[in-house]
């Protein structure tokens, strides 16, 4: 027997197909971007599949956000890095030098 409903990642293709007029009218430098959202919510599909959601915009919506959520992670991970290494160099660099009688 064949599936009697559409599985969560037909609906994402639904709705993404749905947005393509959108996606044609938005900025050339911004169609990836708009890409990389559905990108997201394919991510957790599986997920979003078992939530079986009456709605499936809203689990690709959430999906998006713990994408995001994790991309300003990586992003505040790595600025700790970077102010942490300029602390050290400024540290290095502010020693006082030594007197000379």
């Amino acid at each position: 027997m064949g599936r009697t409903n559409p599985t969560y990642r037909d609906a994402l293709r639904a709705i993404e197909e749905r947005w393509a007029e959108f996606r044609r009218a938005l900025r050339r430098r911004d169609q990836p971007r708009f890409d990389r959202l559905f990108e997201y919510a394919r991510e957790h599909a599986d997920a979003s599949g078992l939530l079986n959601h009456q709605n499936p915009l809203l689990p690709a919506l959430l999906s998006i956000d713990l994408e995001q959520e994790e991309r300003l992670d990586d992003h505040e991970e790595r600025l700790e890095e970077l102010e942490a290494a300029v602390a050290a160099r400024d540290d290095q660099g502010a020693a006082p030098p030594d007197s000379d009688p």
